[in-house]
């Protein structure tokens, strides 16, 4: 009992859309109060938090349902949000930069308690949490990424076959395009290859996704208006954008050795960057802790552990984005710190 109040901690990742209902319900200053939540007071807490290193802690190994409802409640936070958004959005006459503040706070929510906890359930393999994982990659148009990123790139990572992986002296701006466009392309190919080419197939997910969006853009049209569709959909892009620039952090510049048989080698601790920092890793659901995920990929959050023969970033993920955005600052930080 007292290591699940002590794991009550990834509570701590409602924070995130609580604070964008705020915005939607108070509009004014609240509404880039998830943008000053994630990118102002997450850093100044990683800052001054003792990192788990310094306090000697691991996490819980001990399996309790509580850890997986922590995980299924975050799809009343997204569909509830986009839902609540839209009546607000279509009731309400917001000014330019409320809205501009509420898309990008609703788009913060669609990449972590959408893509991110989409990204945790992904992994399971009972088939209600991995619909559920389907499901929270809706509103980000990024339904696909439940296919290549299992298949592709997990099994790539940090190899120049990895539209996710950047490469050293990569531009986050440019990344973006290679990573959207060729990881979508990657689940095509994968599925097709899973499906031995049959297109028009029952059993075509990628397929089947793209009617879903047909379906989820005419529900909006035909509840609301095409201006709550368009913030809904810059919104979705918010989200996905937010994924691939941490996928960007995650993995830049570092690369598996080509063995002379033409196969890479296994992926290891040091494939991954690392970012121990308290809150943040908490608030993510422990997707920091990158690196134990990518060695062995089945671990279920709460049981991912700091390893300290993997890189550590400098700082935390939202100081990491932030930096990556200004890509001579990215690269004078980062490119000394590879080998």
């Amino acid at each position: 009992m007292s290591n699940l109040l002590k794991e009550m901690k990834y509570t701590s990742a409602y924070l995130i859309p609580l604070c964008c209902f705020i915005g939607f319900y108070f509009g004014g200053v609240y509404t880039w109060l998830t943008i000053v939540f994630s990118f102002i007071f997450t850093p100044i807490l990683d800052a001054f938090l003792p990192t788990t290193e310094a306090v000697s802690e691991s996490n819980n190994k001990e399996y309790s349902k509580l850890y997986d409802w922590f995980l299924y409640l975050n799809l009343i936070w997204v569909f509830g949000l986009v839902i609540y958004g839209a009546f607000q959005w279509e009731s309400h006459s917001y000014t330019r930069i409320e809205n501009i503040g509420l898309i990008i706070s609703l788009g913060l929510v669609l990449g972590t308690s959408g893509i991110n906890v989409a990204h945790e359930l992904g992994h399971r393999v009972e088939k209600k949490e991995q619909l559920m994982a389907q499901a929270l990659l809706l509103p980000t148009f990024y339904m696909h990424f439940f296919i290549e990123h299992n298949r592709g790139h997990h099994a790539n990572v940090a190899t120049p076959l990895d539209p996710a992986t950047a490469q050293r002296g990569e531009y986050i701006y440019s990344f973006w395009f290679k990573t959207v466009i060729f990881s979508y392309v990657s689940a095509w190919k994968i599925q097709l290859k899973m499906l031995k080419g049959k297109f028009f197939s029952f059993k075509n997910n990628m397929l089947w996704y793209h009617i879903i969006y047909a379906v989820y853009i005419f529900s909006i049209l035909f509840m609301f208006n095409t201006q709550v569709l368009m913030y809904c959909v810059i919104a979705g892009i918010v989200g996905f954008l937010l994924l691939e620039t941490i996928n960007y952090v995650e993995h830049y510049g570092l690369q598996r050795k080509l063995l002379p048989n033409g196969k890479y080698e296994r992926v290891q601790l040091h494939h991954s960057w690392n970012a121990n920092y308290t809150f943040g890793r908490i608030i993510l659901f422990e997707l920091t802790r990158h690196s134990d995920h990518h060695y062995k990929a089945s671990k279920k959050y709460h049981t991912l552990e700091h390893q300290t023969s993997a890189p550590e970033l400098p700082f935390g993920y939202p100081t990491a984005i932030l930096c990556s955005l200004v890509p001579w600052l990215w690269f004078w930080v980062m490119d000394k710190r590879l080998t």
